[in-house]
């Protein structure tokens, strides 16, 4: 763990959640990732770190219809007629990482969290009422974590994009999903030239300020 970048300050992070949803993680779902239901129990370890070191959580569901997403129904013909719509059940993330009532649910129509949302607007002012118990003002945050799926898709975009806009990025290497080994490992080299790839334990280390986080 020595050759980190930098350390994580968790007093200005947010945890992402990329598209925990059921039409992603159910068995059977039209766009099922079976490796992402494997990962719900290290996923809720790290949300439940964050709940108890008050992160903030941002959940973002995908959504997609022939008519706002033409080139991702080109890429995927079987959403064509269902699948990934807003208002279904499908849109909902699953109910073993059920958000709470003072975590955010974002909702996007491209791969990157970041595009068209209120994405950016939430990060900036998500700790202006204070985020602690004794509502003390933390400071602006600087330092996203990202886990969820699909690891090379709609993961890998919002954690480009957060680089470009100067966010450090973590990069979650057991905690993020793709439908291949090859393309899971590929989006993590990719990711190393984009933020830190650090697996679950010690991202929670690093959290809680371990000296070899």
């Amino acid at each position: 763990m020595s050759d980190l970048k930098w350390k994580i300050d968790c007093n200005r992070c947010t945890l992402l959640v990329i598209d925990m949803q059921n039409d992603f993680v159910l068995n059977g779902a039209i766009m099922e990732v079976p490796e992402a239901k494997k990962q719900i129990p290290k996923i809720k370890e790290l949300i439940d770190n964050c709940r108890k070191l008050n992160i903030p959580i941002i959940y973002t569901v995908h959504q997609t219809d022939p008519v706002y997403n033409p080139l991702e129904i080109a890429s995927f013909p079987h959403l064509k007629d269902a699948g990934m719509r807003a208002g279904t059940d499908g849109i909902k993330v699953v109910s073993d990482l059920a958000p709470q009532h003072n975590d955010y649910v974002l909702q996007k129509r491209r791969y990157s969290a970041f595009f068209q949302t209120d994405l950016e607007l939430i990060l900036r002012n998500i700790h202006a009422h204070g985020n602690d118990e004794d509502g003390r003002v933390r400071p602006a945050v600087d330092t996203l974590i990202i886990c969820g799926t699909v690891t090379n898709i709609c993961c890998e975009s919002t954690a480009r994009d957060a680089y470009y806009r100067d966010y450090k990025v973590v990069f979650g290497s057991d905690i993020c999903s793709a439908l291949t080994k090859a393309q899971h490992d590929a989006s993590l080299v990719n990711m190393n030239l984009f933020g830190q790839v650090m697996d679950c334990d010690s991202i929670i280390k690093g959290l809680a300020g371990a000296d070899d986080a």
